[in-house]
């Protein structure tokens, strides 16, 4: 086995630990009901981020280094697309995601006055989810691409 083949092992791999459970981390809360089960929730959905993170960390150090290995692939168009649209997808969550997230996390922590879920939290979720959902379609852009290699 070549070091190349290795990484793109490590690199499929990351991607089914990073991408996989990104898909569900929004439905993890979409179906609570009360204040106690949208917290704990959000309990989840945080330990969830940590996959996603360390797959989302090997999926860029992989392929860069294949890149890098493989410089044929730093001139197809694919590849390129691919890489810009990560990056993108990866800038979003300090850009936007972060400060779209940062009021459900202070509305979270105070303690619940009520026990369903309050109008105002919807409205904030509903915009958090918004961009999570483009940041999900990039990445299926990016699969397809690394299938298709189309150019």
């Amino acid at each position: 086995m070549t070091l190349y083949q290795l990484l793109l092992i490590i690199h499929i791999l990351s991607a089914i630990i990073g991408l996989g459970p990104g898909f569900v981390m929004i439905y993890l809360v979409t179906y609570a009901q009360t204040m106690e089960q949208l917290r704990y929730s959000y309990q989840l959905r945080h330990r969830i981020h940590i996959f996603v993170m360390i797959g989302g960390v090997g999926i860029l150090v992989t392929g860069i280094w294949m890149g890098l290995l493989n410089p044929v692939l730093l001139s197809q168009g694919w590849y390129l697309l691919s890489l810009m649209l990560y990056l993108i997808a990866l800038a979003m969550g300090p850009v936007v995601l972060k400060r779209l997230s940062a009021p459900i996390k202070h509305f979270l922590s105070k303690p619940a006055e009520y026990e369903g879920i309050p109008q105002s939290y919807k409205q904030m979720a509903n915009k958090l989810f918004f961009y999570e959902r483009i940041e999900m379609i990039i990445f299926i852009m990016i699969i397809i691409l690394m299938v298709w290699k189309p150019f």
